[in-house]
Parts: structure tokens; sequence; C-alpha cells
């Protein structure tokens, strides 16, 4: 059966990080995008073969939705004063 499954990837100086929300401690890294695409594929196939059928359902049909969210970073000038 094939399911969509939420993932995040995170890119730092390191290199990239990916985890999938709805399987608790499934995730992994890679050098390059595609590195750590293949990675958690692999890593969340591996994770869902050692649940019983009735589990994978549950996780997988929670609704993650993101977004992103403007934040005021203070300055020198205003840290102080706070």
């Amino acid at each position: 059966m094939f399911h969509k499954v939420s993932i995040v990837i995170e890119k730092d100086e390191n290199g990239y990080y990916a985890y999938c929300p709805e399987l608790e401690g499934c995730q992994t890294q890679g050098d390059t995008l595609d590195e750590v695409m293949a990675n958690i594929k692999e890593a969340i196939e591996l994770y869902l073969e050692t649940m019983p059928e009735n589990e994978i359902m549950a996780c997988l049909s929670r609704e993650i939705l993101t977004t992103s969210v403007g934040v005021e970073i203070p300055t020198a000038t205003t840290a102080s004063v706070a």
C-alpha cells in the first residue's frame, strides 16, 4: 500500500537532518538533500516494518501542518533594556 508521510528537513553547516513527526524517533542525516531524502525514505520503511498494521494507520493518519511565523529579533540595545 502507498501512503504519503510527512517529513521535516533541516539544513545546517554539517549537512541535512530529516525526521518524520508521525513516527517518534524516526530520523536520519545526510551530506546532500538527495542523500537525506533517500535515507529518510529507508528509515521510514524500516520503522514501519516493526509496527503492527493497525498501529501504522493510526500513526500515519495524523495531520501535520507546517508554516512560518515572523518574529522580532532583539538587537543589542533592546536586549539590554529588557
